[in-house]
């Protein structure tokens, strides 16, 4: 529909929701009917001005395509190892489903692999530069930084970090009322489940290899943060760097210093 709409010359914005619900208990609105919600919505952006839409890139879409292929291709393959696996542990197997599950397997295997070159070859196409300057952040792979474009068009939908942030659902959510109130912190998790976990996995490998992430998860854990905690502020510090790295345009440098601070530097 948004993209009808903008081909016709329509202005659009696009918001979730939730946002909308949100705005309409706000309002104290009882009814739920079709008039209403119509009324409460073009009440809302008369009032709030949401942001303008602009359409994704065609080749972002393709790749958010093949990458959505990709994902249940892999779920599909898991599905069949897992049931050679357990064939397997029976002690009794027919061989000729032995043969017809392991050449299924490699079929996806191929798939997999096939996908994933024609993902990076799409990628390169438009953000080969991009791509590569994600790659340089230490605990950003291809896959990784293949989501990030993927899922923030570039990083080209957002203002700011903490957008991003909030978008993927690790936004740290905090539950305290004066004094007595202290409600244990947990991650808004109103984002991407999948990219979740990629995230995380690329915050392991930041502990190991990213000076900046592995100072930060060591000085949450010597306060006595749970490693959840501490694994969330490293996918957040992820989130910042790559962020930073798409917004300017160059490689990462672990050394780097604001503008700020270099010139108070030369000064002294």
């Amino acid at each position: 529909m948004a993209y009808f709409l903008k081909e016709r010359g329509v202005s659009v914005s696009v918001v979730n929701p939730l946002v909308i619900k949100r705005y309409c208990q706000m309002k104290l609105v009882r009814a739920k009917t079709d008039k209403k919600d119509a009324m409460m919505i073009a009440r809302y952006g008369e009032s709030e001005t949401p942001q303008l839409w602009e359409p994704t890139s065609e080749i972002i879409l393709m790749t958010q395509q093949l990458e959505t292929y990709l994902e249940g291709l892999k779920k599909r393959r898991t599905m069949v190892t897992n049931q050679l696996h357990s064939f397997r542990h029976t002690g009794i197997l027919n061989k000729e489903l032995e043969k017809e599950l392991e050449e299924e397997i490699a079929d996806y295997d191929e798939k997999i692999a096939r996908k994933e070159k024609e993902i990076k070859d799409l990628l390169d196409k438009e953000n080969r530069e991009l791509v590569h300057n994600l790659q340089s952040i230490p605990g950003i792979g291809p896959r990784t930084a293949s989501l990030f474009i993927i899922t923030t068009n570039g990083f080209r939908d957002f203002d700011n970090y903490k957008q991003v942030i909030s978008y993927y659902g690790v936004a740290p959510r905090i539950f305290e009322s004066g004094t007595s109130v202290k409600g244990r912190g947990r991650i808004c998790k109103l984002g991407m489940s999948q990219v979740r976990k990629i995230l995380y996995m690329a915050g392991w490998s930041a502990i190991r290899c990213n000076k900046a992430c592995r100072e930060l998860y060591g000085r949450l854990r010597e306060k006595g943060k749970p490693f959840k905690v501490a694994m969330i502020a490293v996918v957040n510090k992820l989130i910042k760097q790559a962020f930073a790295i798409a917004k300017s345009g160059i490689e990462y440098q672990h050394d780097y210093k604001p503008t700020f601070a270099r010139t108070i530097e030369q000064l002294t």
